[in-house]
């Protein structure tokens, strides 16, 4: 599973499956804690998210597919209009299974569960809550340095 595609059952309760203002509240729930995407623009139809704009880095570019794949109801998401420096860095990006804690997870990334802070502080825009991940859910995990 890349980056892109994401399990439609599964996420963020954003909006209802026959919500006319669904682009609009996935919108206002990426802009809400905007990783930092100018003249963001977002369209939701039939499970398909797209986004457009211009991100200032390679993170906030994937922590907005993020924000937005994550959201129930979202199977895929398309970027091919949200511009963004490239990628300098080896990122991994992880499907949260059920028993998957941050600890649990940075033990198995950078063998220290103590670095989960660092794996929250990557992932703040997608994860508001530490304590409060879910099977399914998909975050970004940097290589370690």
């Amino acid at each position: 599973m890349g980056l892109f595609d994401f399990a439609r059952n599964i996420g963020k309760k954003i909006f209802g499956s026959d919500d006319d203002d669904a682009s609009e509240k996935l919108q206002a729930h990426i802009a809400e804690d905007n990783p930092g995407v100018d003249d963001l623009q977002v369209v939701v139809k039939d499970g398909v998210a797209t986004i457009k704009g211009k991100a200032k880095s390679a993170s906030a570019y994937e922590k907005a597919i993020l924000m937005a794949g994550n959201a129930l109801g979202v199977e895929e998401v398309r970027a091919d209009e949200l511009e963004a420096p490239e990628q300098t860095i080896e990122v991994t990006y992880y499907v949260i299974e059920k028993g998957d804690s941050l600890w649990k997870i940075a033990e198995r990334f950078y063998g220290n569960g103590s670095k989960y802070t660092g794996i929250f502080e990557e992932n703040r825009e997608v994860i508001t809550d530490p304590d409060l991940i879910f099977p399914g859910q998909k975050i970004r995990i940097p290589a370690a340095s």
